[in-house]
């Protein structure tokens, strides 16, 4: 009896001690989290809240979740029909899919060392459900193999927002601009729209500007900049304001007055470039060996090298002969032309008929026709007669009807007080905003 109850005496207290501690440590936790939520997530108990998953990344319109991409690049010499037939496609889906492509994507047009995608349901699956071929950033081609085949080329949605900068040059301006991390390719905007008050081949060290103008994103990464909507420059010269505003005939850039901020021809086709022959009626012809009148200027630049037009006007020729290689010519009035020779390729788009815009890209210098070098030749008419356009006496550009003025001069006002609200401590990205067609164009 009495070692029964020893016995008992020693359970009792094991028990004690087992249940003594459990409730000690379930007094501390609720004591350190006093949540009961965070109390279940620890314990990992079935009624515990859930945090919802993030649903899986969409590329090229598949979810990463149901699919297998494979990665690849498009070697040299590589065709399209070979990487159907090494991607396993039948010879019959190959020519559906070729035909279907006539109208949306020409083979021809792929590019060495371009990107291209495999995608299949799983890594394991032999067949592919699609290929992809990227093309450039904002678009790629869709070859999908599901059902009857199908090719589409589709483009990214690109989102367009309105940003500012500041800058104060201390060696040039595009270091200015990168400092202030904005797209150099701005410059040429701001040689357009402020082409009659300042002169961007000789910007001096001190002079100060303040932009706001759209930059383009695709999948959140810069991909290029839109409109410049205002800009002021401040020099030894003074301050002058220029703003991009839509009248009833055209898009233009004017002055605080309402005046024309734009010259009526800019003074090259080439930006920032060297003048490598001068108009010279006996100019030493380097191919020909003899004495030849050189009726244009010619403007050094390397190969590829956009080439815009000086004014507005409609393409008159976008042609090809031995002499002058790839050409454009535009009629811009009644009084004036311009051709620009040599050209390495035409700009998208551009062919007799086409109406072009002061600043536009045309085309590429090249070397195409009889030339030495890439350069772009380019040549002024005026009354049917080509003259040194240096030295020719340009018209002014147009001016705004004086029934427009009160309308400009209110939206003038909106566009002075954000570019003076610009300041040298404020980040581009403050006054940053999605554009909306609140904005004029």
């Amino acid at each position: 009896m009495f070692n029964f109850l020893r016995d008992l005496r020693g359970k009792s207290v094991s028990v004690f001690l087992v249940y003594g501690w459990y409730a000690l440590l379930t007094f501390c936790i609720i004591a350190l989290f006093q949540n009961k939520t965070q109390i279940l997530n620890l314990l990992s108990l079935p009624f515990a809240e859930k945090t919802e998953e993030c649903p899986a990344p969409v590329v090229f319109g598949f979810s990463l979740d149901t699919v297998h991409i494979e990665p690849n690049i498009i070697k040299k010499n590589q065709i399209l029909g070979e990487i159907f037939a090494t991607a396993g496609l039948t010879r019959q889906m190959i020519r559906i899919l070729e035909n279907k492509a006539i109208e949306v994507f020409s083979p021809r047009n792929i590019q060495t060392g371009k990107n291209y995608h495999v995608i299949k349901k799983s890594e394991c699956d032999e067949q592919p459900i699609a290929i992809v071929y990227e093309h450039d950033k904002s678009k790629y081609v869709l070859y999908d193999l599901r059902g009857d085949g199908d090719v589409k080329l589709v483009e990214k949605p690109v989102e367009v927002k309105v940003e500012n900068a500041y800058g104060k040059i201390e060696s040039s301006l595009w270091q200015a601009l990168d400092a202030q991390e904005v797209n150099p390719a701005i410059i040429d905007l701001m040689e357009v729209a402020l082409s009659s008050s300042v002169d961007f081949y000789h910007v001096q060290k001190g002079d100060e500007f303040k932009l706001i103008y759209e930059n383009k994103y695709i999948e959140g990464e810069p991909f290029g900049v839109g409109k410049l909507i205002a800009a002021w420059y401040k020099n030894a010269q003074g301050e002058h304001y220029s703003i991009r505003y839509a009248t009833k005939e055209k898009t233009g850039y004017y002055d605080q007055e309402g005046r024309p901020a734009t010259k009526s021809f800019l003074k090259s086709p080439v930006k920032f470039s060297r003048i490598s022959s001068r108009y010279n009626l006996r100019r030493f012809h380097p191919i020909k060996g003899r004495r030849i009148p050189h009726l244009g200027t010619d403007y050094a630049a390397p190969h590829g090298t956009p080439i815009r037009s000086v004014a507005d006007g409609v393409v008159s020729a976008a042609s090809y002969t031995s002499n002058n290689g790839n050409f454009v010519k535009i009629r811009h009035d009644k009084v004036f032309e311009t051709q620009y020779l040599h050209m390495s390729r035409f700009a998208k788009g551009i062919r007799p008929g086409t109406r072009v815009s002061q600043g536009q890209t045309i085309g590429y210098v090249g070397s195409t026709g009889l030339a030495t070098g890439p350069h772009v030749c380019y040549r002024f008419w005026k009354n049917g007669r080509q003259v040194n356009h240096l030295t020719a006496k340009m018209p002014p550009a147009d001016p705004m009807s004086k029934e427009e003025l009160p309308a400009y001069f209110e939206y003038r006002d909106q566009m002075q007080v954000k570019l003076d609200a610009i300041g040298s401590k404020q980040r581009k990205s403050e006054n940053a905003g999605v554009v909306s067609s609140a904005i004029k164009p």
